[in-house]
């Protein structure tokens, strides 16, 4: 009996340490498929796509380490060990900042953070909570403007009308999809919104109220941070520390196609705990409402022409 208790304990070690070792040795292969990956993402990108002079004659194709690593910052000699497939750790905000110097899509991004262990904070294109029948319900709803977005005030889905109502949203990519982005760095956004300013204090408010009960969760701080690295009036309302709740109010903006919009906000919400809601616009007036039915014509024949299959 004891020898047979002596080999189970045996066969039983054994199995912990191979077990162990696979772990490593797929730990170790993921290492280096980041390392090839991310060498040629970088050789791909010329140095005049980042907005870098190309100087003198390069060694080797595309971008530099220490110009990826200057781009994201990050500092040189980390970098360089991630390239080397060295055992360090990568947090999601220098992944975002990579998959964006060397400009990955959806795809990519994603490969990037597979490779890495870890998990994507950005919104994807689509999101698993919004069903068909939420996307049937945001396209009946138009000549309205409407959208559904998290508390992060990530836009998730959209409507055809909502995506002209302040500029073209499908032009943004998806993971730039967010309000407060967009109303603080996006120059289309801003120009539609005639109260600029005090839109600006009051969407700071309202993401300090909103991020109360996610202070430790890295999206949320890579939203604040990129807030505060693009945008001056963000950091200024920021260090208010002024809150705000999201009550019924009347917006006006200024649309590129149809002109002078006044519109009452509404939040329908969908599922409290996670701050999901349907933002709707409704017309303030009757001007308002056939500037909005002339601007649910354009995207419609828009469509049409863009895509004729679907109108046949």
């Amino acid at each position: 009996m004891a020898s047979t208790a002596s080999t189970t304990s045996t066969v039983g070690t054994t199995g912990r340490h191979s077990a162990s070792a696979t772990a490593r040795d797929g730990t170790e292969i993921r290492r280096h498929e980041l390392a090839g990956f991310l060498r040629s993402r970088r050789e791909r990108i010329t140095p005049e796509q980042v907005g870098l002079p190309r100087g003198t004659r390069r060694r080797t194709p595309g971008l530099r380490r220490e110009e990826v690593a200057q781009l994201s910052a990050v500092g040189v000699t980390w970098y360089t060990w991630l390239e080397q497939a060295r055992d360090i750790h990568v947090s999601v905000q220098v992944l975002d900042a990579l998959a964006r110097t060397l400009m990955l899509d959806a795809g990519e991004r994603a490969h990037l953070f597979q490779l890495a262990g870890a998990t994507d904070p950005t919104p994807a294109a689509r999101c698993p909570s919004v069903t068909p029948a939420l996307e049937e319900m945001l396209h009946r709803l138009e000549p309205l403007p409407a959208c559904i977005q998290n508390s992060r005030y990530d836009i998730l889905a959209y409507n055809r009308v909502y995506g002209r109502l302040l500029g073209d949203l499908d032009a943004v990519p998806p993971e730039d999809r967010n309000c407060m982005l967009l109303v603080h760095t996006d120059p289309q956004w801003r120009s539609s919104i005639v109260h600029l300013e005090e839109a600006e204090r009051l969407m700071a408010a309202k993401l300090r109220a909103s991020m109360a009960g996610h202070l430790g969760e890295p999206a949320w701080k890579m939203l604040v941070a990129r807030l505060e690295d693009r945008s001056p009036s963000f950091r200024e309302n920021w260090r208010r520390y002024e809150v705000h709740a999201s009550p019924t109010r009347t917006k006006l903006f200024r649309n590129p196609w149809v002109g002078l919009l006044t519109l009452h906000h509404t939040d329908l919400w969908l599922t409290p705990e996670f701050g999901a809601r349907m933002v709707t616009y409704a017309p303030a007036d009757d001007d308002t409402r056939l500037r909005l039915e002339r601007l649910h014509a354009l995207v419609t024949r828009d469509e049409r022409r863009d895509h004729p299959e679907a109108a046949a």
